[in-house]
């Protein structure tokens, strides 16, 4: 996510966090480099000139505080005015009465997908999504969102077979929305390869009849230069009142989020960062803004911890721990745990400081499932007492896995060294540094967590509450 722009803009940042004093001229020279970090992320040129101009006018214009460098002086001014393009806060659904909303887009954009996650979502709120089919051309929606909401336990509304009226469909869904009482309704439309005048007449009568609380474009991330064009004919027709930004853990520049925002006026509301139900995520500006800069989102990490913690199980972990009975069944929960917040690339992200890791040999998805498949090999009395997995046993586990002996002896040395570490300060980060360790393979070890990756130094609090852990203050 947005790791090119990142990259191109912590080079530029780097120059101007040592700059003593601020001209005219210095200024100009970096934001020549930023412009081009923006264009190159396919940020739409007008976006990207308006941003330019507005952080030269501040850099130039106020007074550097003593507290900072001038140089950390623009980096702020330019993560101000960017939290300003993503939007000033983070904005929620409107679910007043009746509760509708339309999904457009343009085909492959993930409008069926993103509207089962919407109706995932909406259930952990403790809602009652509702999902209308009304994409009656590309062959196998329908039944896809048959499928999703079989999964998710929603009810799904189908046209009669063979129904080609667009029009008659949502009079029949309308109808049928009626019937089961109070709900959240969430039309799925059908898209087209281009933006063309059938498909945005078609959406306006669709649009006219739902009488939508909230109509969403359900924009890919990769869509580029052309999601100006996209937007703009989208808002024109249907009057969006927000978007949702699909792919972009598979997108490397991001620019069009930006773009789109800043054109339409509308919101981001959600974000996609997933294949799976559960990966669609609030969006919220000044987090993105941080995720940009290189600067992390540790509260969104936190709060994914929060979620899927389970209390007893991490107070039983505790004390396996300080009584150094930690084995590799619990070492495989934990894997399995850190599985669940998503793609380590993601998660290294959301750690300031430890962008940079991505990419590097031994640092990536593969090496957790490599380690969870030694681990699936071992017997339960193997992983309860790692000492009497010798020779043979080695050799059998590597059969097993079908990983090579000498990474079961790495991992078993490692382990060895994570218990041992474990009655010191500091051992989750050491343990963690022995399971992604880079530098090729299963050795190594992560560099130390750095010092301003928490506000003041400290970590977050997660304080107790009904539900599992709260973040606190």
């Amino acid at each position: 996510m947005f790791s090119l722009l990142t990259d191109k803009l912590e080079d530029a940042f780097r120059k101007l966090r040592g700059l003593g004093k601020i001209s005219e001229s210095n200024v100009s020279d970096a934001m020549r480099e930023i412009r081009m970090a923006l264009l190159e992320a396919d940020v739409d040129f007008k976006v990207t000139k308006e941003l330019i101009e507005a952080v030269k006018t501040r850099a130039l214009g106020e007074e550097v505080l003593k507290t900072v460098t001038p140089g950390q002086q623009i980096v702020k001014i330019f993560s101000d005015e960017l939290t300003k393009i993503l939007g000033d806060d983070a904005a929620g659904l409107d679910l007043s009465q009746p509760s509708r909303i339309l999904m457009v887009g343009l085909n492959g954009a993930g409008k069926t997908t993103t509207s089962a996650k919407l109706a995932y979502w909406l259930k952990k709120q403790g809602k009652r999504p509702l999902l209308i089919a009304l994409d009656l051309y590309r062959p196998a929606a329908v039944t896809q969102l048959q499928v999703l909401g079989q999964q998710l336990n929603v009810p799904v509304c189908v046209p009669a077979a063979g129904e080609t009226d667009v029009v008659r469909a949502t009079r029949a869904a309308l109808a049928w929305v009626e019937q089961q009482g109070a709900g959240i309704a969430i039309f799925d439309t059908a898209g087209r390869q281009e933006v063309d005048d059938a498909l945005l007449n078609e959406l306006k009568k669709v649009r006219d009849l739902v009488k939508p609380g909230e109509t969403l474009l359900v924009a890919d991330a990769a869509t580029g230069q052309q999601a100006v064009a996209v937007a703009s004919k989208f808002n024109e027709t249907v009057a969006l009142t927000g978007l949702i930004m699909t792919k972009l853990d598979g997108d490397a520049r991001g620019g069009s989020l930006l773009s789109m925002r800043q054109v339409t006026g509308c919101p981001v509301k959600f974000i996609g960062v997933g294949e799976k139900v559960d990966q669609l995520e609030v969006f919220h500006p000044d987090r993105m803004a941080q995720r940009i800069l290189g600067m992390g989102d540790v509260v969104s990490l936190v709060e994914k911890a929060a979620q899927e913690i389970d209390e007893k199980e991490a107070m039983g972990m505790m004390r396996r721990m300080e009584e150094n009975k930690f084995d590799f069944t619990d070492f495989l929960g934990q894997l399995r745990f850190m599985k669940k917040l998503g793609p380590l690339e993601g998660l290294l992200g959301m750690i300031p400081g430890m962008n940079k890791l991505k990419g590097m040999p031994g640092v990536d998805d593969n090496r957790m499932k490599h380690v969870e498949a030694i681990i699936l090999s071992m017997t339960p009395k193997e992983r309860s007492k790692p000492d009497i997995i010798n020779g043979s046993r080695r050799k059998r586990i590597s059969k097993g896995c079908g990983r090579p002996v000498v990474e079961i002896n790495q991992l078993l040395k490692q382990f060895e060294m994570m218990r041992s570490l474990m009655k010191n300060k500091g051992a989750m980060a050491q343990m963690a540094g022995g399971l992604f360790g880079g530098g090729g393979g299963m050795g190594g070890g992560m560099p130390q967590m750095p010092k301003g990756m928490f506000p003041g130094g400290k970590m977050p609090k997660m304080g107790k509450s009904k539900k599992g852990f709260r973040l606190g203050g």
